[in-house]
C-alpha cells in the first residue's frame, strides 16, 4: 500500500503540475506545451502503477478498495499543501518518487 500511496501523489503532483497557474507558482515559468502533456502523461502512467501495485500486493477485491483510499489520501495531502506549503508538496513528490523503487522492492 505505501508504493501505491508514493506513486499516487506523484502522479497527482504532475497532473498538478501540468496546469499552467501551478506550474508556474512552483517553478517560475509556464510550462511550454510539449512540458505539459509530458506531464500528462506522466502523471497518468504514476496513477495506472498505482493501480497496478495496489491490485498485485491484495488482489482486485481488496486492491481497488485500497486503491481507492490511498487516492483520496494522496489528493487531500496535495490539496491541503498546495495553498499553504507549495514547496513542501514538490519536495515531498520528488522524495515520494526516489523512495518508490525501494518501496516496491519491500514489496516484492
Amino acid at each position: 500500500m505505501l508504493l501505491a500511496l508514493l506513486l499516487c501523489y506523484g502522479g497527482f503532483t504532475a497532473l498538478c503540475l501540468s496546469m499552467d497557474r501551478h506550474h508556474a507558482e512552483l517553478l517560475g515559468r509556464k510550462p511550454s506545451a510539449r512540458r505539459r502533456q509530458g506531464m500528462k502523461l506522466g502523471g497518468w502512467v504514476l496513477l495506472a502503477l498505482s493501480l497496478w501495485a495496489a491490485v498485485s500486493s491484495t488482489g482486485w477485491g481488496l486492491g481497488l478498495v485500497e486503491w481507492f483510499a490511498v487516492l483520496m489520501l494522496s489528493a487531500l495531502l496535495l490539496v491541503l499543501l498546495m495553498p499553504y506549503r507549495p514547496r513542501l508538496a514538490l519536495s515531498l513528490a520528488g522524495i515520494s518518487l526516489l523512495v518508490s523503487p525501494v518501496a516496491a522492492f519491500a514489496q516484492y
